[in-house]
């Protein structure tokens, strides 16, 4: 083993500890990786900044872009309206409309995107329908899941493992090479879904309303100001029940009638009652002090918070959100947007207390009360999604159109050759620029510069594996190891290694670091590397047991489910997977 061997080693062993624990965002990590790599020249400066420039990412940007254009014409309420006129006399036929929906969508735009596309309409159809929303989430994520093998503009991963063949040498994915194994995997789980998955999928009764949702009564109290209190004649600002109690005043009841979410300056009388809410500590706390009597035995429903202008709404931040990362107090919630956030549901359970200081991460479902015309309009920024909402965005038709049919025709131009795939991809975005459908500020705004970042940081990775001899090592040791295997039991290992690696990393990340060697060790044993990079293509997308998938984690927090339901419905999934790519993709590219 040589020096550079141990250093990229001992550097690939870091990245996936980040990448797993996500101690710092997986883009940031990954630029990490790029400049370490840059630094200890484990990689030749041109190869470390070609993959920004590379086909992969400029497909992806075309491709992000003209994703963005298809989200902003309004198309969102006509596929909702379809689907439910078509379901409206059939209830039990939404679960397979909403599947064959998103899995059609998913086949041609990023899975992700059409998750989120698809999850504020699932849940306004199901409460239309009085369906239960968990047997309907999960189905509909992990079909935008299944579609990802379909086309090679599925997922940025299928991009990904194509740009690392390009490097090995290898001819690039077809847009529908993976296509004779995408569909059976799509319909397979499509069907295991209806017939079976949703089955295992455990029904919780639905709170009433979002106080029970968010098990917030505990939480709230009403407190008296009386004679003598120091608080009387103060205003809000001044009393410190945030600063010094963790305190929110979500009303002020005076004289029987009920102010919500009252300004800062908003001056307190005695009689006042005040509505708070905040941790049960901080609430014994406050009735230690002089001058406040808290009231006993108060019950508290959704009406208490809401009125004809103010309300309460879920709404979950999706993976384009600049508020990912960002804390309440640092983005200035109240001051800046006037909505407070009462609670915070996220997969490993909800936060009440010091809520300002916590950072938000992509699938968070934020309870919030405020006008609803600013709710509206943050949502229209792509800050969030609210749930049990569909939109009601007048729909363009004349600009949906031509956005439909520049995203046809550029897959057609790339598909058929005509074009190379990157250049139609950027000839598509273009022309939704010169027919302004949509704006390149909006374009901008709505791309997912990090997956930009983490694939072109990754593509470096690649080179560094092949430069400084770390896959052909590796790959040496595991012919060795193996070289007496049946070649299938050896595809079958890096499928799942594949799928373990992309259950705590992303995708593209686990599908960067498995490739090269697994090439490498293709050629060693004299064995057709097409077949493994298929394979692993396949494996990468398979991410069904735990729900950090984006797609997965963004219906977790809306479908109350637990850690368990993914693995108990997703371990079959991904068996039905396993068992079809084994079959088929050997047949396809003979090993």
């Amino acid at each position: 083993m040589t020096l550079p061997i141990f250093l990229l080693l001992v550097i690939l062993v870091i990245a996936l500890l980040l990448f797993t624990f996500e101690w710092v965002p997986p883009d940031v990590t990954a630029l990490g990786v790029l400049v370490t790599l840059v630094v200890l020249r484990l990689v030749p400066l041109e190869q470390a900044f070609a993959g920004f420039g590379s086909d992969t990412v400029m497909l992806l940007l075309g491709l992000l872009i003209m994703t963005a254009a298809l989200m902003r014409t309004g198309v969102v309420e006509v596929v909702s309206r379809k689907l439910l006129h078509f379901t409206h006399q059939r209830p039990g036929s939404l679960l397979p409309a909403t599947m064959i929906a998103v899995g059609s969508l998913s086949a041609f735009i990023n899975n992700t995107a059409a998750a989120a596309f698809f999850l504020p309409v699932i849940l306004g159809l199901s409460q239309r329908a009085k369906l239960s929303a968990p047997r309907l989430l999960m189905p509909m994520a992990f079909a935008a899941i299944l579609a990802s093998s379909v086309t090679l503009v599925g997922t940025s991963t299928n991009l990904v493992v194509s740009g690392l063949m390009t490097q090995a040498g290898l001819p690039p994915i077809g847009m529908f090479e993976l296509t004779p194994v995408g569909i059976p995997v799509l319909v397979s789980g499509l069907l295991y879904m209806f017939f079976i998955g949703q089955r295992l999928i455990p029904e919780r009764p639905a709170p009433q309303n979002l106080t029970e949702t968010f098990d917030l009564r505990p939480f709230l109290a009403e407190m008296r100001i009386t004679p003598g209190s120091a608080l009387a004649g103060s205003t809000l600002e001044q009393s410190g029940l945030g600063r010094n109690y963790d305190l929110t005043v979500l009303a002020i009841i005076r004289a029987g009638q009920r102010q919500l979410d009252p300004p800062a300056e908003a001056v307190l009388q005695v009689g006042d009652v005040l509505l708070v809410e905040g941790s049960s500590e901080a609430i014994l706390k406050i009735k230690d002090i002089a001058g406040i009597d808290i009231q006993a035995d108060v019950k508290f429903s959704d009406q208490d918070l809401q009125d004809g202008e103010m309300r309460l709404a879920e709404v979950v931040l999706l993976p384009r959100s600049p508020f990912i990362g960002r804390t309440l107090k640092g983005l200035q919630m109240r001051e800046r947007y006037q909505i407070q956030v009462l609670a915070i549901n996220r997969r490993t359970g909800v936060i009440y207390s010091k809520i300002a200081s916590t950072r938000l991460q992509m699938g968070d479902v934020l309870l919030v009360q405020g006008n609803h015309k600013q709710i509206a309009a943050m949502q229209a920024e792509n800050a969030f999604d609210v749930l049990g909402v569909v939109e009601t965005q007048r729909f363009n038709r004349r600009q949906a159109f031509k956005v439909g049919g520049i995203f046809v025709g550029a897959l057609l131009l790339g598909s058929l050759n005509l074009v190379p795939l990157p250049a139609a991809m950027l000839l598509g975005a273009l022309l939704i620029f010169v027919t302004r459908c949509i704006t390149p500020d909006e374009a901008y705004r709505l791309v997912e510069w990090k997956v930009l970042i983490l694939i072109g940081c990754m593509l470096a990775l690649g080179a560094a594996m092949k430069s400084t001899g770390a896959a052909e090592f590796l790959a040496k040791g595991l012919a060795e190891l193996v070289g007496s295997w049946n070649p299938l039991w050896l595809l079958s290992g890096f499928f799942a290694l594949t799928v373990l690696l992309t259950q705590p990393m992303s995708n593209q990340a686990a599908a960067a670091v498995v490739i090269p060697v697994a090439l490498q060790t293709s050629l060693e044993l004299g064995l057709n590397p097409r077949t493994f990079a298929m394979m692993i293509a396949i494996a990468a997308s398979t991410s069904y047991l735990t729900p950090l998938e984006p797609a997965c984690l963004m219906v977790y927090g809306p479908g109350h489910y637990r850690f368990l339901d993914f693995v108990k419905v997703g371990g079959l999934l991904t068996i039905v997977v396993y068992i079809l790519a084994i079959i088929l993709t050997p047949l396809l590219w003979p090993l």
